[in-house]
């Protein structure tokens, strides 16, 4: 490590003092942890699915968690790239735990580069010791939390990721390294990677790699790997890193990394961020084309159930479809008049969600728009029985009123 890294780190740590500094999130709430084992009280930024009413409640469901590094900074954007990718499909609706860094080079790092300041000393061990053994168990004691936990880091948090993979590979289920700063301690993780990761089983486990474009003009990511600058040192180290990836295949871990051309180290976490939810929930969407809507033949329930089958799979604890897209179809093929489809999706509803009055409710309208008005009755008082229901309530009398 030469004076250019000394004086990137030290701009690397004024941009989030001056972080902290500023109104930190809108769309969350803080909370502060006495750590016996760091010695000191931690803020964290917690972020709830709009779906559980952006609060604690635990009768809503349950949901997987992401543990952001440098939460501060992070925290606004991944939350953004959740909501938008659950109000699209394209992932499960997720608490996000934002972590607020006091001193992010000692928390972030473990050793120290040869050549940096002492204060630079890292207690990264100690760092992910607070975060296994009494953040994880704080959240899930807490929170309405599933098994299946996702970790990102930029830059020293990449560091932080990378090692975590490396050594405790069993604390996250998915693992995102931004820019992530492998040179640290003379590129310690990259040369500790051939060993441990083709000596480690990594099945069912993610990980995503960012890295940014730094390099001089007439250089690609070929060519700066005979390069010997310091200036270089950063990518050199994710490249050789990926190399050690692409020799241990046999270990199951499923990974991709990507160069983003254009962007630089501070503008490759917003893409990087949400590529990598991208690539860690791909099996997550559930695709269904028109024509197949339109076939009366086509069996939408059996679809969905076997689509969430292999989504329950892939995360390790039984997801299934949420009511609303569930109700939503079979809406979708009464107006089609598919009352074939319809009547099949509306009973998967209630089969999933047997205390949910509106899935009686929605039944009701099904027999009431079918004509079996007796079977509508019936629905409609079931609603009623399990929530005060309006709407149920209504046309429950006004059957009634005109049954003779």
């Amino acid at each position: 490590m030469k004076s250019f890294y000394c004086s990137f780190i030290f701009l690397l740590f004024s941009f989030y003092v001056q972080a902290q500094e500023d109104n930190r999130f809108t769309i969350g709430f803080s909370e502060t942890i006495s750590s016996k084992i760091l010695g000191e009280n931690r803020e964290i930024l917690i972020h709830m699915p709009k779906s559980n009413g952006g609060n604690k409640i635990k009768d809503r469901g349950n949901y997987p968690v992401i543990y952001l590094l440098d939460g501060d900074d992070n925290f606004n954007s991944v939350v953004s790239i959740t909501e938008h990718m659950e109000e699209a499909s394209l992932c499960p609706p997720m608490i996000v735990v934002g972590i607020v860094n006091s001193n992010r080079m000692s928390d972030l790092t473990t050793g120290t580069d040869k050549d940096m300041p002492k204060q630079f000393l890292g207690n990264g061990e100690k760092f992910m010791s607070f975060l296994e053994k009494e953040l994880i168990p704080h959240i899930n004691s807490n929170y309405p939390t599933t098994t299946y936990k996702t970790f990102i880091g930029h830059s020293v948090g990449g560091l932080t990721v990378v090692n975590t993979l490396l050594h405790n590979p069993t604390l996250f289920n998915s693992y995102v390294s931004l820019d992530g700063a492998l040179w640290w301690n003379n590129a310690k993780v990259v040369i500790e990677a051939k060993t441990t990761l083709t000596a480690q089983n990594y099945k069912g486990k993610t990980l995503f790699m960012a890295m940014a474009n730094r390099l001089e003009r007439g250089i690609d990511t070929l060519s700066v790997q005979k390069d010997t600058s310091e200036n270089t040192d950063l990518i050199r180290a994710n490249l050789k890193f990926i190399k050690e990836l692409q020799k241990a295949q046999r270990n199951q871990l499923r990974y991709r990394y990507k160069f983003y051309e254009d962007d630089n180290h501070p503008s490759v976490r917003l893409i990087g961020e949400y590529d990598a939810l991208r690539f860690i929930f791909d099996f997550y969407r559930l695709k269904i084309y028109d024509s197949e809507f339109e076939n009366p033949n086509f069996r939408l329930d059996s679809i969905l159930v076997t689509h969430y089958s292999n989504v329950s799979k892939q995360m390790g604890y039984i997801v299934k479809p949420s009511e609303s897209q569930v109700n939503n179809f079979g809406y979708q093929m009464m107006a089609a008049k598919q009352f074939k489809k319809a009547e099949s999706l509306f009973k998967l509803n209630i089969v999933n969600n047997p205390n949910s009055g509106n899935c009686y409710d929605s039944i009701g309208d099904f027999y009431l728009g079918t004509g079996n008005k007796a079977k509508a009755i019936e629905s409609f008082k079931k609603a009623l029985t399990l929530k005060d229901i309006p709407e149920s309530k209504a046309k429950l009398e006004k059957l009634l009123n005109n049954k003779n």
